[in-house]
C-alpha cells in the first residue's frame, strides 16, 4: 500500500534527491522511499551493534574462531584437498 505525505525540504535537499533519483532511473518518490528504509535499517543495525557491544559480545572474534574450526575440520576430512566453492 502507499500513502500519499506532504513533506517540506530544502531547495538543496530537493534538489540532490532528484538528481540521484535521475541517476538511478527512478522516480522522486521512490527513490525517497528507497532512503527512508535504508536509513531505517541503518538506524536498527546500529542500535543492534550497540546492544550486542554491551552485552560483551565480539561477534567479530567468533566469527574468526568459527572460520578457523571449519577450517580444521575440512583439513582432518578431507587431508588438504581444496573445499568446494
Amino acid at each position: 500500500m502507499t500513502a500519499k505525505v506532504t513533506l517540506s525540504f530544502s531547495d538543496e535537499t530537493i534538489e540532490e534527491a532528484r538528481r540521484f533519483a535521475k541517476r538511478e532511473g527512478l522516480s522522486l518518490s521512490a527513490w525517497m522511499d528507497q532512503a527512508a528504509q535504508e536509513k531505517s535499517l541503518r538506524e536498527v543495525f546500529t542500535a543492534h551493534a550497540a546492544a550486542v557491544g554491551r552485552a560483551g559480545q565480539d561477534l567479530e572474534s567468533a566469527a574468526l574462531a568459527d572460520a578457523s574450526e571449519v577450517g580444521m575440520v575440512h583439513d582432518l576430512l578431507f587431508r588438504g584437498r581444496p573445499r568446494a566453492a
